[in-house]
């Protein structure tokens, strides 16, 4: 595979990752950062620690969570949990309301 090849694969991966984010994003509550992946979830628990050295850490744990990773095949996980020494950032969606017709229904 030449390099043109794979610059072109993963242009393509990179796309239908994308579109399968705009397909699934309205599904989930919140966004979550860390310094590896990007995952939207309905659930999750934010924990800062300290480690015995005086290090603060983040347990990140996750339910029903969608992983931003275009070499994962399966990106829908049950339960995720991120121990991690970089800030993560959780972010919560912003859910469209449902609009209404303004006059009744005419069919």
């Amino acid at each position: 595979m030449s390099a043109e090849d794979l610059e072109k694969y993963e242009t393509e991966m990179e796309l239908q990752l994308y579109r399968e984010y705009r397909d699934v994003v309205g599904l989930f509550t919140y966004v979550v950062e860390t310094e590896r992946r990007f995952y939207l979830t309905n659930s999750v628990e934010l924990d800062v620690r300290t480690a015995e050295n005086g290090d603060v850490y983040f347990d990140v744990r996750m339910q029903d969570a969608w992983v931003w990773d275009m070499y994962r095949p399966a990106r829908f996980v049950k339960t995720v949990r991120v121990v991690t020494f970089k800030d993560v950032n959780i972010e919560e969606l912003a859910k469209p309301e449902l609009e209404m017709p303004k006059e009744g229904f005419s069919g």
